[in-house]
């Protein structure tokens, strides 16, 4: 189990849509009201993903509410964000993800030892077919768990 960790949210479609290769805690950039917020749980990685440019990793889409009392103007709750991984993980990573289908979501936001961290994963998008069989299986150990409980 984790410990000294608080989460903040989590990306539930991402383990929907893909399938998870391999996965990196990443620090994140932030600003002090931005922290705020997190720590105010008013963040959302719907949507959100990670791309490497010129050997730097950044976090698109991922919207964190404005700190209402720190009068911020003219502030973007989607902006760009970079990431913190090690020079040899972001070189690894952009040689993986130029591999054909493979893309870089976020999974959870959480704080760890006071610090912001996303884990970010290198995954596969599903066919659709792929997404049916997942939710079959799934209702199938439901009704097992449910059977199983009714006969005690």
């Amino acid at each position: 189990m984790k410990e000294n960790v608080k989460s903040i949210t989590m990306n539930r479609k991402a383990r929907h849509d893909y399938f998870i290769i391999e996965s990196y805690e990443a620090g994140i950039s932030l600003t002090g009201p931005e922290v705020k917020s997190l720590r105010n749980g008013r963040a959302n990685l719907k949507d959100s993903y990670g791309r490497i440019e010129k050997e730097e990793a950044f976090l698109y889409s991922v919207h964190i509410s404005a700190y209402d009392p720190a009068h911020q103007k003219e502030y973007n709750p989607t902006r760009t964000r970079k990431l913190l991984l090690h020079k040899s993980e972001i070189k690894k990573l952009s040689g993986r993800i130029k591999e054909r289908g493979l893309t870089f979501v976020p999974l959870e936001m959480y704080f760890k030892r006071g610090k912001a961290k996303v884990t970010m994963a290198l995954a596969k998008g599903k066919k659709v077919y792929d997404k049916r069989e997942t939710l079959r299986k799934r209702a199938i150990n439901k009704d097992m768990q449910r059977t199983l409980k009714d006969r005690k």
